[in-house]
């Protein structure tokens, strides 16, 4: 219930020590302050990991051949194994099952792009229609290289922004012939890709017209697999274990290396890496969470140790309450109040200033790993269970020991 004679005493003793109860809370506030600027810093790296795990399809598992560092059967160490048609037709023959998408490319570095007047040099690799997945770019024009383009060696290519750019400034590009190391190509496609622009500097093209027109035959240079989806985490890792072992023995069986080499056949399982940025954002959210929290309870102490001067200097007046009937629910429910008060305000002040600077500085914080800090709802709701939380700690053993104060012994203080 409300007793308006109960906060006109809260504001009394408030405004008699004005200097004192705005130290105390800005204590208060400024442990919501940090804990607030901390969670929110901690959010944007979690978006920032989050986001550069968008530039490729969830669980992927990349393969490339190397050089053996150990003799097998005869054959002496040092051999650089080249992968071709045959590896991949084989792999993806026995994991079918398992298999979401799949694809194979054969890259080239520092090519020569030319249109026009305009030239330069970028990467282009032929690649199967699954790619685009995997790579999980955004066709902003046109289209990306399709199986009909594979079976008919079109001379066709699906290039990224900044090449657009370059070559043909602010004008069309679909249609379009491009020079590729002289070889004419048209343009079907125009791609950005969340990785940036080093991604965009790349050019995609039929992997049979790759192989035919550039003279690499049936070679490749990379194998692509992402696995079927999972229902939880822990699963998908220990799938993708299993699946990366697999493939590597498979592959190591068909080029003769020796099982235990790896130089051979190298493997990239990206759950696994994934799994190691997301446990090292938990751990600096937790850490955050740790100082926020102390800085709190720092400030908390200090709002308990006022209150206990509070309560000493109103001795007197407690011995008075207590001889005309107040009973110890009635004394503890009165310094409860003005600590509650005290932390509440002082809280909401910080938790407002730290949501209105993540408001006004967080989009102006741009870096590859750290994006949009905020405090979502839940967070929110958290804090304020934390105000309510620490107010009343901070006056419950002060209210206790006014409580337990003697009517006789108070009266007699000095």
């Amino acid at each position: 219930m409300f007793n308006i004679e109960r906060w006109q005493e809260i504001f009394d003793a408030i405004s008699k020590n004005r200097l004192r109860t705005f130290l105390t809370g800005v204590s208060v506030a400024s442990g919501i302050f940090i804990l607030v600027i901390l969670l929110g810093a901690g959010k944007g790296l979690q978006n920032g990991i989050e986001k550069q795990f968008e530039r490729d399809a969830a669980g992927i598992i990349e393969v490339w051949s190397g050089t053996t560092t150990k003799e097998y059967k005869g054959l002496n160490p040092g051999r650089q194994i080249q992968f071709r048609n045959s590896d991949y037709n084989q792999s993806v023959q026995k994991f079918e099952d398992k298999l979401d998408l799949r694809a194979s490319t054969q890259n080239y570095w520092g090519a020569q792009f030319a249109y026009g007047k305009e030239n330069g040099n970028y990467q282009y690799r032929g690649v199967n229609p699954d790619y685009g997945g995997i790579e999980n770019l955004t066709i902003v024009q046109g289209r990306y290289v399709n199986s009909k383009d594979l079976e008919n060696n079109e001379k066709v290519a699906t290039i990224g922004m900044k090449i657009k750019t370059d070559l043909f400034k602010d004008k069309d590009a679909l249609g379009k012939e491009i020079l590729i190391n002289n070889i004419s190509f048209k343009v079907i496609g125009i791609f950005t890709d969340p990785g940036g622009e080093r991604e965009e500097a790349r050019a995609y093209l039929p992997l049979t017209t790759v192989q035919r027109t550039f003279g690499a035959g049936d070679k490749i240079s990379n194998i692509f697999f992402t696995l079927k989806k999972t229902d939880n985490y822990d699963e998908a890792l220990a799938q993708s274990e299993k699946f990366t072992k697999e493939l590597k023995e498979l592959l190591k069986s068909k080029n003769v290396v020796a099982p235990d080499d790896d130089g051979g056949i190298n493997a990239y399982n990206s759950v696994k890496d994934a799994k190691q940025f997301y446990d090292l954002n938990l751990y600096i959210r937790l850490f955050f969470w740790w100082v926020g929290i102390c800085t709190i309870i720092a400030g908390v102490v200090g709002v308990s140790n006022i209150m206990l001067i509070i309560v000493k200097e109103r001795t007197k007046e407690i011995g008075i309450r207590k001889a005309l009937g107040a009973s110890p629910f009635s004394i503890i429910s009165m310094i409860l109040h003005e600590s509650i008060f005290i932390t509440t305000i002082a809280g909401f002040t910080g938790l407002l200033a730290s949501l209105l600077l993540l408001e006004l500085v967080g989009p102006m914080v741009q870096s590859e790993y750290f994006r949009n800090p905020e405090v979502d709802f839940s967070v929110a709701l958290t804090t304020l269970f934390l105000l309510v939380f620490a107010g009343a700690v901070a006056g419950f053993f002060p209210a206790y020991r006014a409580a337990k104060i003697r009517p006789i012994v108070a009266l007699r203080d000095e």
